[in-house]
């Protein structure tokens, strides 16, 4: 659509045995952006599996394992423009366990680990519980807006 802002958003592939479809992750990203309003972003989403992912856990965060998904904030401290500029990487790996143990498509996990991801961008945080629950609501109101529906609400079972 002519209305829509620029996003530039790239989808890394996953190199492993799994096919992943990019809609819905591409769609949590708008969205994401698109509730806050923001105009402009370039952002890449990398597709990685678990010993990647452990990898980079632990070049990058001193943490064993694998995780779920790692944000990287590209933009400059110095940058004066509302332009989001990150990379985004997610475990297809963990994202598989974690959709079969909850019940839930692995396209519905990754489009909750891209709008995490986003969302670290946007300056969100889900290091103490209360931002944590801030943060997962909003999660769950992005994924209602594209037809996915609450992920993380429906975690207590």
């Amino acid at each position: 659509m002519d209305d829509d802002p620029p996003y530039e958003i790239t989808i890394t592939p996953f190199d492993g045995d799994t096919t992943v479809s990019t809609q819905p992750l591409r769609g949590a990203v708008v969205a994401t952006l698109r509730r806050h309003d923001k105009t402009a972003a370039q952002i890449n989403v990398a597709l990685v599996g678990d010993k990647s992912m452990a990898r980079l856990n632990r070049a990058y965060l001193n943490h064993d394992g694998p995780t779920d998904v790692l944000t990287y904030n590209l933009r400059e401290p110095s940058d004066d423009t509302d332009v989001i500029d990150g990379e985004i990487v997610v475990s297809v790996d963990t994202a598989m366990r974690e959709a079969l143990r909850r019940g839930h498509s692995v396209d519905a996990e990754l489009a909750l680990y891209a709008a995490h991801g986003v969302l670290h961008l946007l300056g969100y945080n889900d290091d103490k519980e209360e931002s944590a629950a801030k943060m997962h609501a909003m999660e769950d109101e992005i994924l209602e807006s594209i037809g996915i529906g609450a992920i993380y609400g429906n975690r207590e079972k």
